[in-house]
């Protein structure tokens, strides 16, 4: 069935109602047919035409992406225990208890207000990135290609398709070259789909719809064009990705933390209930008995977690952008701190970069001066006037050096091109020499040259091992007279004589070694994937210091099942002559054993691994197909750059996991601590005021926790989200906790005989200061203070919460507050109470750690991961001005304006 008819005007002017069109019905029919449905042509759409459909159709986006104050105060009110006790307050404030309703007012309004505040500038932070950096399409308008916004795609343009590019939309195919899609985000089949614009049976399932290509799968190989029939959430992957959520997706980390959030408010609500009903029993005021009870769980609730979160990602994403790592979303920051696997290319990131032409050879050891000669003419790039435009790097710097032969093979006239491609990893071209003869000069990996000459002499053989041994990038030449020949295959590439070698020198990058040193500090295995040779690259690794294990070759690779490759990745640290295809497939098979896997490429050649992997990094000057498949952009191809951006996302995890055990210590010994209190006392232990001032001000020193230094071995390797050791922490820590609060309840009632106003003093105070001094005991694994030292943020924010804490006692405040100043012969044993408290602490600390196993060896992934993944490139931003499409910051993003029109 078609999506509802939403009219638009078309380009010959006249209105008609046109449609977004399903993929069913679309592909089932001729392409003709459906570009007479939505009144295109092959020139595409105008721009005034874009225009007006982009207004009845909307942006090209499965979710929004604005950073809105009003729905972040909203999520702050969800709480139904935070709305239970405003309208419990506002009931009390008519009933006449108008002094307490106000000043419980005043503090819900400010804990609301601290998490708004916090969370809408984490959403700032969030639309800055997506703001910062923009994916683009190539669609026709105006008769011409144009690289546009993602979302300012409509129904009717045409777009072009290559290889490593998402599908920005759901396509009719109108033209299609050795076309393949991946679409295993929607189908769950591994293997790419043949695609081709021969219309389908009708009824075809979503599996077999060869004509159309889907939005979110990944072209893998081939080139194609098609006509948009359905744009964002009217298409095939919107509708599922729109089913799943709107927001930004969740890490796993953070599906734990609202887990763990849950079960707390669940424990919360059992003990509540008893607080509430033992009140009851002891006879007290109905009204002071629920507001008392619904406090508690106020003040036991994490409310704090989601704000903890989102400050510690925005500030690792502003101090990832000062270290040069820019992240497309927030939740990649935490990606980033589990990579236990980095794959990498060498050109550039181990290597220089900087390609130089050293000397060619010929095949009889001599002078390779007419080597040089042919392999200049040997290009699928365009030489004009003596200069090259659009080689490779290789082809870019034998035209870059100062050799003479540039002259002479300007004299020769190219009659056809047999491009590179990386299954054959040779280019060839037919030309014509200056005498007039007919030439087939090939060019390419020597290997595969080599395979395809008649003789190669011994001399030849050891004289290219030398070259690899060495280190050095070695390109094999030969030719063969082509007599007669008009038009090239790969069947002419047959039958040729080896010219000889031309031997490029990149040596290896000076900041590789310590790079690489410091990412297997941190726990990273790298690993190199190149199409370069296995010696060379070997001598690389070699150089920098990075352990060889073994070697697999693409050839080698082709003959191993998916489970063999499994099977030998323990063992292998490089893999040399590797396609697109080839690298995606390593990726995968490294995913396949649950750990965290990063990819590192720039090229068009490795976008389909950087979609395949966990974090797909790419860098500032890589083509634009490989950063719109990256989840992270270096501004600096530097393994240093990445290793900082490894440390941050640790870093955020591990100061967030601090939040989370201090949740468990104190909040929840607090907890048995008021259930206890309120069977014996014969009041309420704390007034529900005090207990919501004590967790705003216990709250709101917590939220200085981002800043915090972290331990170098809590950064040595990656942490994982581990439940069953935060429930043991919090039954051991927890009574610890409680236990000082009883003696605090005998102190205040035995020694100092306190009466209501002055116990609920006592307790605020002693409650306020252990369980907010204790963070500097659990922040670290090491002796506090001593050994590990806080942040100077931190401690003067748990300082300056102890510290209002003690003396509003002794302010004018106090009496509204209820509270009333308290004798000095308290504050010492509360000194005593917090050394012994601290020491206990600190030596459960020890004991626990040691008996707590390692973290979860494997990564528990939701099945929906990859999918909420792929999804999170589809939202729309700040949209520019109509007519207008908004450009992207300088070196972000670099629009394609050689796309030559259908």
């Amino acid at each position: 069935m078609t999506i509802p008819a939403r009219t638009a005007v078309t380009n010959s002017g006249p209105r008609q109602p046109v449609r977004a069109i399903s993929v069913a019905i679309a592909a089932a029919q001729p392409a003709d047919r459906v570009m007479t449905a939505l009144a295109t042509g092959d020139t595409g759409l105008t721009e005034t035409e874009s225009i007006r459909r982009a207004a009845i159709f909307g942006p090209n986006a499965i979710r929004a992406h604005h950073a809105r104050i009003g729905p972040v105060a909203a999520r702050q009110l969800r709480s139904p225990l935070l709305l239970l006790l405003a309208v419990t307050a506002a009931v009390s404030f008519f009933l006449g208890e108008r002094t307490d309703a106000v000043v419980i007012g005043v503090i819900v309004a400010l804990s609301v207000g601290l998490g708004t505040v916090n969370e809408f500038r984490a959403e700032q932070a969030a639309d800055a990135l997506h703001q910062r950096i923009r994916h683009r399409v190539v669609a026709m308008r105006d008769g011409r290609a144009r690289s546009i916004d993602l979302p300012e795609l409509v129904p009717g343009d045409i777009v072009e398709l290559r290889p490593g590019e998402l599908v920005p939309a759901d396509l009719r195919l109108l033209s299609s070259t050795g076309l393949h899609c991946d679409e295993s985000v929607l189908t769950g089949e591994a293997e790419p789909v043949r695609k081709s614009s021969d219309a389908v049976p009708e009824g075809s399932p979503i599996a077999e719809l060869a004509s159309c290509a889907l939005m979110g799968t990944v072209v893998t190989t081939g080139t194609g064009s098609g006509v948009v029939i359905a744009t964002g959430g009217d298409t095939e992957f919107g509708r599922i990705a729109v089913g799943l959520a709107r927001k930004e997706p969740e890490t796993e980390f953070q599906v734990g933390l609202r887990r763990f959030s849950m079960l707390l408010v669940r424990v919360a609500a059992v003990l509540t209930i008893g607080i509430f009903a033992v009140n009851l029993v002891l006879h007290r005021p109905l009204l002071d008995a629920l507001m008392f009870s619904l406090a508690i769980a106020v003040g036991i609730s994490p409310q704090l977690l989601p704000a903890v979160v989102s400050t510690s990602l925005a500030a690792g994403s502003r101090l990832l952008a000062q270290h040069g790592v820019l992240v497309k979303r927030l939740v990649c920051i935490e990606d980033l701190g589990d990579i236990e696997v980095l794959f990498t290319d060498k050109t550039g990131t181990l290597t220089e970069g900087r390609i130089e032409f050293m000397r060619a050879v010929a095949a009889d050891g001599s002078d390779g001066a007419d080597t040089t000669t042919l392999g200049l003419v040997c290009t699928d790039g365009s030489i004009e006037q003596g200069t090259l435009a659009g080689g490779d790097a290789l082809d870019t710097a034998l035209w870059a050096a100062p050799i003479p032969q540039r002259v002479v093979a300007g004299q020769y006239s190219r009659l056809a091109t047999l491009p590179f491609d990386h299954r054959r990893r040779m280019v060839s071209v037919l030309v014509e020499s200056p005498a007039g003869e007919r030439v087939l000069i090939t060019k390419g990996a020597p290997e595969a040259v080599l395979a395809c000459c008649e003789q190669v002499p011994e001399s030849a053989a050891r004289a290219l091992d030398d070259e690899f041994a060495a280190g050095h990038r070695v390109v094999a030449v030969a030719t063969r007279p082509a007599v007669g020949t008009a038009a090239l295959t790969t069947a002419e590439e047959a039958g040729l004589r080896l010219a000889g070698f031309l031997v490029f020198l990149d040596p290896p990058k000076s900041t590789a070694g310590a790079a690489i040193s410091r990412l297997t500090t941190l726990g990273i295995a790298v690993k190199v994937i190149t199409g370069d040779h296995p010696g060379v690259a070997a001598q690389v690794c070699e150089r920098l210091g990075l352990r060889v294990d073994g070697t697999l070759s693409g050839t080698e690779i082709d003959r191993l099942t998916d489970a063999e490759l499994a099977g030998k990745l323990s063992t292998t640290t490089i893999f040399a002559r590797i396609d697109p295809e080839q690298k995606a497939r390593i990726v995968r098979a490294q995913r396949s054993l649950g750990v965290d896997v990063a990819f590192l490429g720039d090229g068009v050649n490795d976008a389909l691994a950087l979609h395949a992997a966990d974090v797909g990094i790419s860098v500032d000057a890589a083509t634009d197909v490989a950063k719109d498949a990256a989840d992270v952009v270096l501004l600096e191809k530097d393994l240093q750059v990445l290793a900082d951006g490894v440390t941050q996302g640790r870093r955020v995890f591990a100061n967030t996991m601090k939040y989370v055990l201090m949740g468990t210590s104190s909040n929840f010994g607090n907890m048995f601590s008021a259930a206890g209190a309120s069977a014996f006392l014969p009041f309420l232990p704390m007034l529900p005021s005090q207990i919501l001032l004590n967790n705003l001000l216990y709250d709101s020193s917590q939220l200085a926790i981002p800043t915090d230094h972290v331990d170098e071995e809590q950064l040595a390797r990656p942490s994982r989200w581990d439940i069953a050791l935060i429930r043991r922490f919090m039954l051991v820590f927890g009574p610890i906790s409680s236990i000082f609060d009883f003696a605090t309840f005998g102190i205040m009632l035995w020694v100092f005989h306190a009466g209501e106003t002055l116990f609920h003093t006592g307790w605020f105070v002693e409650s306020l200061a252990t369980q907010t001094l204790v963070l500097f005991v659990i922040r670290t694994r090491r002796t506090p203070f001593f050994r590990s030292r806080p942040s100077a943020v931190l401690l003067t924010a748990a300082l300056a919460a102890v510290g209002l804490g003690a003396v509003l006692p002794a302010t004018p405040l106090a009496a509204a507050l209820g509270f009333q100043p308290l004798p000095a012969g308290f504050f010492a044993a509360l000194l005593v109470m917090i050394l012994v408290y601290l020491a206990l602490a600190e030596a459960a600390k020890r004991w626990f750690f040691h008996a707590s196993g390692p973290v979860p060896a494997v990564r528990d992934r939701r099945t929906d991961h990859r999918l909420r993944r792929r999804a999170a490139r589809f939202a729309a931003g700040t949209r520019p001005a109509p007519g207008t499409s908004a450009a992207a910051p300088p070196g972000l993003s670099h629009p394609r304006t050689n796309c030559a029109a259908r």
